[in-house]
């Protein structure tokens, strides 16, 4: 039986990498191991049913809604305008802008593309008037677009305590640490290769009076968008609602706030981002039904006691077994999805984990920090690609900060998450979650 479906994981990835849509990939393995696994379709498909009406999983699509609502409202604008009066204008100030405001804008809309397509637009242009390489400018803004997968709240997060039966809560908490880690680290290297840029133009410092009635000004402006994540995360850890509440409270306060407010919605281009949202959720539904139904079918055939069994059978190193599930996870990240990456392996991969004696929500943030790093990294790096055509930039021109940004700001974080749990479950303690 295992040579079945092996068969199956090589089918699944030959199918990926000829670019098929994701849906259309799990559903041919899904196939394949009906016909040749004896899996019958009629029972997963019954028991995908049970799991797809739970009201946990109802908060992704309504983070989507929400995220791509606030992409089109002005809040990321408002954010940027604000955040430019403290460090806008010291050389390599705007790329720590950029940084600030993706991760706050993770901390609204709970996805990567949405910082993309709410900052790209008008950082990238502003970042290349002061004399930024195109390239460069294009590359900060997409790889901290990630935070939006970790600075809670997160949609992978809640898929991953949907799936595992962890608390969301506690997943949410457990990324901030990384989250707050990487952004520190991605300023600090901007500073430094800002330092190499000759074109770089810095505007000249603000008298105190001038900066104190601008940053007035610009805080009383953005007061709608700065009350967001307080609405969202207060309400959620304040007890008040559920994480799906959260996302329909999120959603339905972006309106008056782009309509009325901002005055950046009206009837023509807000039916086209609810379109857009539609449109998404039904992509990201089809591909979660078939997902999930191949993921049970794998461990309804004992594919993770195999996988334990092979890891133990390999080396009985716990740090080796933890280097080998990092490198196997960044290569589904780059291959599929984070949502599907989540659903597929984390059921796979607990029991794992768990007889390493690392705990559910430890690993959480493992998942979590490696996933989002594939939304940046080729062949699918769908935020990559979504950031060069935002940026209007060539792949050779975005390839090099890419892989800096990655390598000296990322690549740390996913060791340090990995081998010092307190990074991602010092929070979830605090909060009485563990």
């Amino acid at each position: 039986m295992l040579t079945i479906v092996l068969l199956d994981v090589i089918l699944l990835v030959v199918l990926l990498m000829l670019s098929i849509p994701l849906p259309y990939c799990f559903g041919g393995a899904l196939l394949f191991m009906s016909i040749f696994g004896g899996v019958s379709m009629k029972s997963m498909m019954l028991w995908s049913f049970n799991q797809m009406i739970s009201p946990v999983l109802l908060a992704s699509p309504l983070f989507v809604l929400a995220g791509t609502l606030m992409g089109g409202s002005g809040i990321a604008k408002r954010l940027l305008n604000l955040a430019d009066i403290f460090v806008g204008r010291i050389r390599g100030g705007i790329g720590v802008v950029a940084v600030a405001t993706c991760a706050f804008i993770g901390a609204i809309s709970g996805s990567g593309l949405t910082g993309v397509a709410a900052t790209g637009p008008v950082l990238i242009p502003r970042m290349v008037d002061q004399g930024y390489d195109r390239g460069y400018a294009t590359a900060i803004v997409t790889v901290s677009s990630v935070l939006g997968l970790l600075i809670p709240p997160s949609v992978i997060m809640i898929l991953y305590g949907w799936v595992t039966e962890t608390s969301i809560l506690a997943a949410f908490l457990s990324t901030v640490g990384p989250g707050l880690a990487i952004v520190v680290l991605f300023s600090i290297i901007n500073l430094v290769w800002a330092k190499k840029m000759p074109n770089i133009v810095v505007e000249p410092p603000m008298e105190v009076k001038e900066k104190r009635e601008i940053l007035i000004k610009r805080t009383k402006v953005a007061l709608p968008a700065l009350a967001m994540p307080v609405i969202i995360l207060g309400g959620i850890y304040g007890g008040i609602f559920t994480p799906a509440e959260a996302a329909g409270v999120s959603a339905v306060v972006a309106i008056p706030i782009g309509f009325f407010i901002y005055k950046e919605l009206n009837f023509k281009n807000f039916y086209g981002y609810v379109r857009e949202s539609a449109t998404s959720v039904g992509s990201i539904m089809t591909m979660i039904i078939f997902t999930l139904m191949l993921s049970q079918t794998y461990v309804m055939l004992r594919v993770p006691q195999a996988i334990i069994d092979m890891f133990f059978n390999l080396t009985d190193s716990k740090v080796i077994m933890l280097i080998i599930i990092n490198i196997f996870l960044f290569f589904v990240g780059m291959i599929v999805n984070d949502a599907t990456g989540m659903i597929l392996v984390a059921p796979l991969l607990l029991p794992l984990v768990t007889q390493l004696g690392l705990d559910p929500v430890h690993f959480a943030a493992i998942m979590g920090v490696n996933l989002a790093m594939g939304g940046v990294t080729p062949p699918y790096a769908s935020i990559l690609y979504f950031g060069m055509r935002i940026g209007k930039c060539e792949f050779s021109e975005i390839l090099k900060p890419t892989m800096v940004f990655l390598l000296l700001g990322y690549l740390p974080i996913v060791l340090l998450t990995t081998f010092v749990p307190e990074l991602s479950l010092f929070l979830p303690r605090i909060m009485g979650l563990l």
